[in-house]
């Protein structure tokens, strides 16, 4: 038995409400969100960082990417701006070890931050 958070709700032992699910990949609310649209894009088959990508993965990459951009339209924060990010190590903010997207939108974000 895994684990990884992502790993387990993946598998459905956490229950969650998908807002997009396909053979490749899941989308779910971040629980603790950061800005009013705020969803995780993740792939189905587990991958710790982004370092550990293969030549394999970038076909599954670019569909998480287009996933976002869909989702960004279809939650209609496309036209004002939104963010696809993916934070790799703990020194850029990753907490779980399995590659996720985060899909931030709905309010106006600066940079630099702060």
């Amino acid at each position: 038995m895994t684990t990884c958070i992502f790993c387990k709700i993946i598998a459905r032992e956490i229950p969650c409400t998908p807002v997009f699910e396909n053979e490749h990949l899941i989308a779910i609310d971040d629980i603790s969100p950061v800005a009013p649209v705020h969803k995780l894009i993740i792939p189905k088959k587990h991958i710790s960082t982004l370092n550990d990508l293969t030549a394999e993965d970038i076909p599954l990459i670019g569909h998480l990417l287009s996933t976002g951009t869909h989702l960004a339209k279809t939650l209609k924060i496309d036209q004002d701006g939104y963010r696809l990010v993916e934070n790799c190590n703990a020194g850029a903010g990753q907490t779980v070890y399995h590659v996720h997207f985060h899909l931030l939108g709905g309010r106006t974000f600066h940079w630099p931050p702060g």
